[in-house]
């Protein structure tokens, strides 16, 4: 009995054995994906070079440098944002690329994309399969080893596997081939072993429907090309990603800037009160005149608390679309609110659509599914052909008995046949509702590549009035400043001859917190306006880091031209 056992034992701890690790599939399937993307990433203009899922740096804010102002315009709370760290802009998008969940979760969206293709691939490789089966038992039944049956009462082993491989054809063939080997040993009567083997082959060619190149591979073709459009779309998306990551910095600093202009402007009606009671107490203003500029402290007072909370609750969301947590302690960098400036593209609203047809990547990923929706319509039509195939088919068996004390017996059975199949077209309702549904999803698809190119022109005429208009409200808002800073150092001079009233002040002191907010609010907007022209063109060259090129259109042309030609390579994509 020891041996059998022994044998069972042994057989299982090769199985384990041959088992890989988990570790080894996961590194296998990066490896492989790694390869898909690395491939295609040169066909793709501004793809990320370095693509991985993986998140190996831990953020450390050591090396940033610690904010040590106390900030009078949090009243109270002036410490409030001491000892936090500076974190400026292409810092932030760095941050954000790295540590973003909602970039992480569409970076793992293409890695799958990428993953679905490998299988899709796999499917034209030989695909190998394997079992095996070992039994020790006392049995008075049939053993389901395929070989022989045991009716009396015996102890035996019996040791059965199976080998087979399938594959497809890129001419629309398919081979498959099986290998069965059976061993069975009996231990009491007659000590005797029978050993069987089977090798099997099939070859199907198909003559029309499903037959050549073309139709063979069309879901290798259409998953080629599905991975293309997901690394267009992920690179579309990066664009998106450092756009909105910006305009939510300058929209957290814009939020900080109006806290200090309304604490200011509370501590201008602070001064003010105070000098209206002085004026009180003399008797040289009225009770009401006093009243109304205490109503106007405590409007600006309860603005200001507004804005705080804004500011606060901004930033919160910024460090969220970091992927950093609520309780992390920074502060964005003044210099970069400061160091903002109007830089408006010198380029013709016609000028900018025109880039724009050679440059958007989701123009060229709807071209290429007009391609998509044509080759469709010739699939469909062989669907419509008769399935007329060949089959090859032919096995080799061989049967070898050992009987203690008796010669060797053995024996061959060799067989072969080939015919074909057919398959008339008697009932094509399904196939005829498949391949006009394919024209009519062609005609769609023409009328979507118009309208998609009717819809980037509106876009950019859009942004380029969007521009524009931000370009002249930041003029407007300048001379706003200055002509509101003008009316409240004059309203402040009449208040101290006596010659004011409290009306005039503090409208002036409203309109020039006014202005200064609508100044920092048109210089932002003219700034993220500015990003989403780019975008929208497809120009906006975005670094692995999130950050950008800072005039784009200083090389136009050449990036131009570069990424047409890289279009031009990319609607053509290969198996």
């Amino acid at each position: 009995m020891a041996k059998p056992f022994s044998a069972v034992a042994s057989a299982l701890c090769l199985v384990l054995l041959a088992a890989c690790t988990t570790k080894h599939y996961r590194k296998s399937a990066d490896k492989e994906v790694a390869s898909i993307i690395a491939a295609k990433t040169p066909r793709v203009p501004n793809m990320e070079t370095n693509f991985t899922i993986e998140v190996t740096n831990k953020l450390s804010f050591t090396n940033f440098p610690i904010y040590n102002k106390a900030e009078e315009a949090f009243g109270v709370e002036s410490d409030l944002e001491k000892g936090a760290r500076i974190v400026s802009l292409d810092q932030a998008l760095e941050i954000a690329v790295k540590f973003s969940r909602n970039y992480q979760n569409e970076k793992e969206s293409l890695y799958l994309d990428a993953l679905t293709l490998t299988l899709e691939r796999h499917r034209y490789t030989p695909i190998f399969s394997a079992s095996a089966k070992v039994a020790d038992a006392y049995t008075k039944s049939e053993l389901d080893n395929g070989i022989a049956k045991i009716t009396g009462e015996g102890h035996a082993l019996a040791v059965g596997s199976l080998a087979s491989m399938d594959m497809l054809l890129l001419s629309g063939g398919r081979i498959a081939t099986d290998f069965t080997y059976d061993f069975l040993r009996y231990f009491t009567g007659n000590s005797r072993a029978v050993t069987s083997s089977r090798l099997a082959g099939t070859l199907t060619q198909p003559l029309l429907r499903g037959a050549g190149y073309k139709i063979a591979i069309e879901n290798l073709t259409q998953a080629e090309r599905e991975m293309l459009y997901s690394l267009r779309d992920f690179t579309q998306f990066r664009k998106e990603f450092s756009v909105n990551v910006a305009s939510q910095y300058y929209q957290v600093l814009q939020n900080r800037d109006s806290v200090r202009n309304s604490w200011r402007g509370l501590e201008n009606f602070r001064e003010n009160v105070s000098r209206e009671r002085a004026f009180f107490d003399e008797g040289l203003r009225s009770q009401a005149s006093l009243d109304q500029l205490k109503q106007a402290e405590l409007q600006t007072e309860s603005k200001w608390i507004s804005a705080v909370r804004t500011y606060r609750k901004s930033l919160d969301q910024f460090k969220f679309l970091l992927g950093l947590g609520t309780e992390e302690k920074i502060v964005l960098a003044d210099s970069e609110l400061e160091g903002l400036k109007i830089h408006h593209p010198n380029l013709s609203m016609e000028e900018a659509a025109k880039v724009a047809m050679v440059s958007r990547l989701d123009l060229y990923k709807q071209r290429d599914q007009l391609e998509d929706a044509q080759r469709h319509i010739k699939v469909a039509a062989n669907g419509l052909l008769p399935k007329v195939d060949l089959i090859f088919d032919a096995n080799l068996t061989t049967e070898t008995t050992r009987i203690t004390g008796l010669p060797k017996i053995d024996s061959t059975t060799r067989n072969w046949s080939a015919g074909a199949a057919v398959d008339l077209p008697l009932d094509r309702k399904l196939e005829r509702n498949t391949y006009r549904t394919k024209l009519i999803a062609y005609e769609r698809a023409k009328r979507a590549v118009a309208s998609k190119e009717d819809e980037v022109k509106l876009e950019i005429a859009d942004d380029w009035r969007n521009l524009d208009q931000a370009k002249r409200n930041y003029q407007i808002s300048e001379l706003g400043v200055n002509i509101a800073e003008r009316r409240v150092e004059e309203q402040q001079l009449r208040q101290e001859l006596g010659r004011g009233t409290s009306r005039d002040l503090v409208d002036a002191q409203n309109d020039l917190i006014a202005s200064k907010d609508q100044r920092t609010a048109a210089l932002v907007d003219h700034t993220i306006a500015r990003l989403k022209f780019y975008r929208d063109m497809g120009v906006l060259w975005i670094k692995d880091n999130g950050q950008w090129d800072e005039n784009p259109t200083d090389k136009l042309k050449p990036r131009t031209l570069k990424q047409a030609r890289a279009a031009k390579k990319a609607r053509k994509p290969k198996n």
